[in-house]
């Protein structure tokens, strides 16, 4: 989903400040979503529900377009149809939350949480009749983004699944420090003190729950996740952008139940704390890059922030290597990186990791072979390693803001050599497809091995 949404802002302009436009613009999204949530009960209270999600410290900070990005939208947006579907008994106001659901899917996994917290509130929460149809329908709706969203996986070696669900996985088990960790992200996104004047309010907030059925939903659609999300935590850690869809409905839930005087105060707790992350943030990006030299984050931020110069700096070698010149790195994050700056593809040069496999689909090695390839490395770089797969090597550096840049320039690339110590390894390591999966094509196993698709 967040691949569709940049590739229709793209066209319009490449701009860092255009491409995160809707991560700027979703935190207004949400307060939106949070005053019309609580707008039936109370013009203050569904304005101060507003500010409390406007001062929550992801809608602070948050200027990441991220796959989270359409989740937390469309999240949001599922839940105010579902809502105003039980206001009105509404079959087509809960399919339309059913269809919201499935877009908030195509962005991640995790969004059938809310699913769960739908049928849960739905079968043991809501009082109204019909409520069980209604939730047939939703179900019925979001089923259509998992539909298209598996038959894609499995014309294309089942990526998202093996991912989520197998390779990423392999070392999970249980950690001590988890659940701690997942209680302070939920401390830090939703604020210590809310979290605390809900508790301190509990009677009240009971009664609100038995009372208002606004606030009874938003106990649901947030509790349920959060304790799945919980559970999970024994077992594998949970990351701190994980939670962010459902902190909105934290904030309405108190808006809905706690005192007027109460909510003020959190709000200016709250915008006291917003205070700190825009100083902070002020001060970090005041820092020239210089002070972070020597650390470990340095040479990423200068890639990151300085890949104008970066690629200037490339444009020599690139016309030395020649038209047919390939220009890559050993890292997905650092190729999209590198090419967005460029605005050129940059592949990647070796298995990778478990994280970014889009280059498999992207860049055909088949078609490199003969050819000469450009490797930009931030570590450093020894011929011998990369003598292989090439003809010959050359190696040269250049420097960036205190980053030294290594530049492997090999000519006439052995793809014989790369299939068998390289593509191999890619396929026994991210392309080993359970026999309970379903396929109906396998580009990168198909390209390099046919025959032979792996399971």
């Amino acid at each position: 989903m967040v691949g569709w949404w940049l590739a229709a802002l793209l066209p319009f302009g490449r701009a860092e400040w255009w491409l995160r436009l809707p991560a700027l613009l979703l935190p207004f999204a949400l307060a939106w979503g949070a005053w019309s949530l609580l707008r039936v009960q109370s013009d203050e209270r569904a304005r101060l529900a507003a500010l409390l999600v406007l001062l929550q410290p992801a809608d602070v900070w948050n200027v990441l377009i991220t796959t989270d990005t359409p989740v937390i939208l469309f999240s949001l947006l599922s839940v105010l149809a579902y809502v105003e579907g039980m206001r009105r008994a509404s079959f087509a106001w809960h399919a339309l939350a059913g269809l919201l659901l499935g877009a908030a899917f195509l962005g991640k996994y995790f969004a059938a949480l809310l699913g769960f917290a739908f049928a849960a509130h739905a079968l043991f929460a809501r009082r109204d009749r019909g409520c069980v149809a209604m939730l047939a329908a939703l179900t019925a709706c979001a089923l259509v983004g998992p539909a298209w969203n598996l038959w894609w996986n499995a014309g294309h070696c089942w990526p998202n699944v093996l991912f989520n669900f197998y390779n990423r996985n392999e070392r999970a088990g249980f950690d001590w420090l988890n659940p701690p960790l997942f209680a302070a992200s939920l401390a830090y996104l939703a604020t210590p003190w809310l979290l605390w004047a809900l508790w301190r309010g509990r009677d009240r907030l009971a009664a609100t729950l038995a009372a208002d059925d606004t606030a009874r939903a938003m106990a649901w659609l947030a509790g349920v996740p959060l304790a799945l999300f919980f559970l999970l935590s024994f077992t594998k850690s949970v990351g701190l952008h994980w939670l962010l869809a459902f902190m909105p409905f934290v904030a309405v839930l108190a808006a809905a139940a706690l005192p007027i005087d109460a909510l003020w105060r959190l709000c200016r707790w709250s915008a006291a704390f917003a205070a700190l992350h825009v100083i902070a943030a002020a001060a970090l990006l005041g820092l020239p890059l210089s002070v972070w030299e020597g650390g470990s984050l340095h040479p990423g931020a200068v890639l990151m922030l300085r890949g104008d110069a970066v690629v200037d700096r490339l444009r020599e070698p690139l016309a030395r290597c020649g038209e047919d010149c390939t220009l890559a790195t050993e890292s997905y994050a650092s190729s999209a990186v590198l090419a967005h700056a460029a605005g050129r593809p940059v592949a990647v040069f070796g298995t990778g990791s478990v994280h970014g496999r889009q280059d498999d689909f992207d860049t055909d090695f088949r078609a490199l072979d003969g050819r000469d390839l450009l490797i930009v490395r931030r570590g450093a770089a020894h011929a011998r390693s990369y003598a292989p797969f090439f003809a010959d090597v050359a190696v040269d550096t250049f420097t960036v803001e205190g980053v030294v840049f290594h530049l492997v320039h090999g000519r006439g690339f052995r793809y014989a050599v790369y299939h068998d110590r390289v593509l191999r390894r890619v396929r026994d390591l991210y392309y080993r497809l359970p026999e309970t999966l379903p396929l109906r094509a396998c580009p990168f196993v198909e390209r390099y091995f046919p025959g032979e698709v792996e399971r």
